[in-house]
């Protein structure tokens, strides 16, 4: 797929998505980007996957853009053309994992670099080694977060912590990652901790997990009344569906 950029297996519910450019660390450029759209794209429409697990192949999950090879990208020229939903191209590759229907849960390892770091932000639950080094340092080269960083990370991170984060572009480690809030949890092997929960996560309801991630992805600052009208709609049509029927008649021949 994609000249093998990425990897992508399916089994059992579980997505196993992986970045293959161990030779690189996973550097991105715009062929990368390309593929991961594609994936996400694919996964949109696959109705054989329940959870997806996202991680990189080698040594490190990304370390980031591969500035050799994108400096020079006609893509790079005008950044304002919305071509994936709300996103451009290189937003997609972080966004698309929020907004993917099913739960994306991020396997982080060695190191979590720039648009790497953002990548994995994008991911419902952060899983990092102990000893991974994360860092969001587009500050270092002039520039700012743009691979939708900041639209991610101020729900995830205290808003003076994030200044911290973004104004420094110093590097984080796995303990002061899951502090923060940008890991979820560190696992000495973070990839099979992460397919051991998308495991349990495909053999839950997949229409109570989908109405759980759109509740969850409600935009930040959405107002209480309305927050209370879609937990009212989303389990009222759980509560009418066949699923949950069949849940209730096999719990009362236990």
């Amino acid at each position: 797929m994609n000249g093998d950029r990425v990897l992508l297996t399916v089994s059992d519910g579980v997505a196993d998505v992986r970045f293959n450019r161990p030779d690189k660390l996973n550097a991105l450029d715009e062929e990368q980007f390309r593929a991961i759209a594609a994936v996400i794209a694919e996964l949109e429409t696959r109705p054989d996957v329940r959870c997806v697990v996202v991680s990189g192949k080698g040594r490190a999950f990304s370390v980031g853009i591969d500035l050799n090879r994108l400096a020079d990208s006609p893509a790079l020229r005008d950044l304002m053309p919305r071509t994936h939903g709300e996103a451009n191209l290189f937003q997609n590759a972080a966004w698309g994992w929020r907004t993917l229907p099913v739960p994306v849960i991020a396997a982080v390892h060695g190191y979590a670099f720039g648009a790497g770091c953002q990548i994995m932000l994008g991911a419902d639950v952060r899983i990092a080694a102990p000893d991974a080094q994360l860092s969001v340092m587009e500050i270092r080269w002039g520039l700012v977060p743009d691979v939708a960083g900041i639209a991610l990370m101020r729900g995830l991170v205290r808003d003076d912590r994030l200044r911290d984060i973004v104004f420094t572009g110093r590097r984080i480690g796995g303990d002061e990652a899951v502090e923060t809030g940008l890991a979820t949890r560190l696992a000495a092997d973070p990839h099979a901790a992460a397919m051991e929960m998308a495991r349990g996560i495909a053999a839950s309801s997949a229409d109570a997990v989908k109405a759980a991630k759109r509740l969850l992805n409600l935009p930040w600052g959405t107002g209480d009344a309305e927050i209370l009208l879609a937990e009212s709609r989303e389990q009222q049509s759980l509560l009418a569906s066949p699923a949950h029927r069949a849940a209730v008649a096999d719990r009362g021949r236990a």
